[in-house]
């Protein structure tokens, strides 16, 4: 079980990050974080497996807690024994066995006497029986990194699971083997991640916002499909509101007229009846009195409608108004673009893939390249775009232009500002004032436009990639995505899905997103082996 009573966090000399929160995650469920870019999940995740602690407030946790990092960095000078913490008990049975018989290994080893063949077969299940027990981490991949850590969870069989995106290296029969053991465990487990599938696991969704933390008792598709009813309902609060504003100022007109009329009227009858000039001027006062408190009611009625209705839009999702509407490519339908017969590549005089690699891409294709860690999926990537050139077989690549999105957006220039890499894309001349405004619709407001791209997260260097798209006039005619979704949350995702899906040119993609690629329109596969 675990209880957070008014959890605050902030960084030194900055807002807090959130205030006051407060959630009770009862033994057995399966919990996720979800919220926007820079709201706080991980922080918080962080809080709950108690790697740091809250300014404010208590975290109760009851039961032994595992956690699953999204970064192991911290890890690379350890042995995978040692990131197991079993590596004093591998040490207290390997004395044991040849023939020591002093008391403190039989006491660091417990009577854990199958430590050894239990941590082999868990590592057989990820996959990862090539692997020996006192390899450091820093010599594995990514991905091999996170089911070592993964495959802690079985070896400590812990009451509570925290995992911090956790499939963002994995391949796709890595997550499957890790929806199915979540799908399975009773063991308690929280969660931030952006891949829906896993997030469809979870009973309870907890939506992270800058009111604070709202559960949603169901999965990510109902959830999703709850939030869409607010919006919904959002939407019809903003056409009401709009409706009460502008019928507060035309009655705000209305009656400044009507009182206009009748001080003329009232006035002219007083000269006629010759009224004293000092009464006039006392009754001259009084009804400009009389027409300052009435603006003042109206103007109050109006400030208020008007405040509710900038609150309302203010809590308007931006992925609609994020999308890219590009222009269609100059290429006619059909044509083919790369023609590789029989490749493959060879590193150290030793061939990539097992059998040659035959493709055939023509305009208008939306191809998707699968394979395990380490298949050569990105290598294909390089000698498609002439890049690298294949040590067998032939190919050939007709002229096109392409847009290459790789995992770390290496495509922007982390040296320039904001503003000068969007300006690099102007070239239909557009306006400096018209470039401002579009950075402000992906969410760049005046404050960052000198702020250096290098600074940018995951999520901010695929807004502002997106928004220099938006301003160029020429459309790519192939759009190459390496792993696009790796480290974005899940309104980034919904951002980029919109963008591309309408997108009418050659789209090549590295996923292991199936939620993703199906929802951009892959219309076929090649598996890399």
């Amino acid at each position: 079980m675990i209880l957070l009573h008014n959890i605050s966090y902030g960084f030194p000399g900055g807002n807090l990050l959130f205030n006051s929160i407060n959630i009770t995650l009862q033994p057995h469920t399966k919990s996720a974080l979800a919220g926007n870019n820079g709201i706080g999940k991980s922080t918080l995740l962080k809080i709950i497996g108690q790697e740091i602690l809250p300014l404010e407030g208590s975290v109760t946790v009851k039961g032994n807690l595992y956690y699953v990092p999204q970064m192991f960095g911290n890890f690379d000078h350890l042995t995978i024994a040692e990131c197991l913490k079993i590596s004093e008990k591998l040490n207290a049975l390997q004395k044991i066995t040849s023939g020591e018989v002093d008391e403190k290994y039989f006491e660091t080893l417990n009577d854990d006497w199958d430590i050894e063949e239990r941590c082999q077969n868990v590592l057989s299940y990820w996959k990862l029986e090539d692997l020996e027990l006192n390899q450091k981490l820093e010599s594995l991949s990514g991905g091999q990194k996170t089911k070592v850590f993964l495959a802690g969870i079985q070896i400590s069989q812990p009451d509570i699971i925290i995992l911090d995106e956790p499939t963002n290296h994995l391949d796709g029969e890595a997550r499957k083997l890790l929806y199915n053991f979540i799908e399975k465990t009773d063991t308690q487990v929280v969660m931030v991640s952006h891949d829906r599938t896993l997030l469809n696991l979870a009973d309870t969704i907890f939506e992270l916002s800058n009111q604070g933390i709202s559960a949603y008792g169901g999965n990510y598709d109902f959830y999703a499909e709850q939030k869409e009813i607010e919006e919904e309902a959002l939407h019809h609060d903003i056409h009401a509101k709009e409706r009460a504003l502008r019928k507060a100022k035309e009655k705000e007109r209305e009656t400044m007229e009507r009182k206009q009329k009748l001080d003329a009227r009232g006035k002219g009858k007083q000269e006629k009846s010759g009224v004293a000039r000092i009464m006039m001027n006392t009754m001259k006062n009084n009804a400009e009195k009389n027409t300052s408190k009435l603006k003042g009611i109206h103007a109050e009625k109006i400030s208020g409608i008007s405040g509710d209705l900038r609150d309302l839009r203010s809590s308007l999702k931006n992925a609609d108004q994020m999308k890219v509407n590009f222009n269609d490519s100059n290429l006619h339908s059909g044509k083919i673009l790369i023609n590789a017969e029989n490749i493959n590549f060879r590193y150290d005089s030793r061939s990539l893939w097992k059998d040659p690699v035959n493709i055939q891409m023509v305009s208008g294709d939306r191809i998707a390249i699968k394979g395990s860690n380490g298949s050569g999926k990105t290598t294909l990537i390089k000698l498609l775009l002439g890049n690298l050139q294949p040590s067998e077989g032939t190919m050939t690549r007709s002229d096109f232009n392409t847009i290459y999105v790789d995992q770390e957006y290496s495509l922007i220039n982390q040296k320039l500002s904001i503003y000068e890499f969007v300006q690099q894309f102007n070239d239909k001349a557009m306006q400096e004032s018209e470039v401002k405004t579009l950075l402000s619709r992906f969410l760049f407001g005046k404050e960052t436009w000198d702020k250096k791209c290098g600074a940018l997260s995951g999520g901010e260097r695929l807004r502002i990639l997106l928004c220099g798209l938006s301003i160029s006039s020429k459309a790519p005619d192939m759009i190459i995505l390496d792993e696009p979704t790796n480290n974005l949350d899940l309104q980034n995702v919904e951002i980029l899905t919109n963008s591309i899906k309408d997108y009418q040119g050659t789209l090549l993609v590295i996923s292991h997103d199936e939620v993703f690629l199906e929802e951009i329109g892959v219309e076929r596969e090649i598996v890399l082996d």
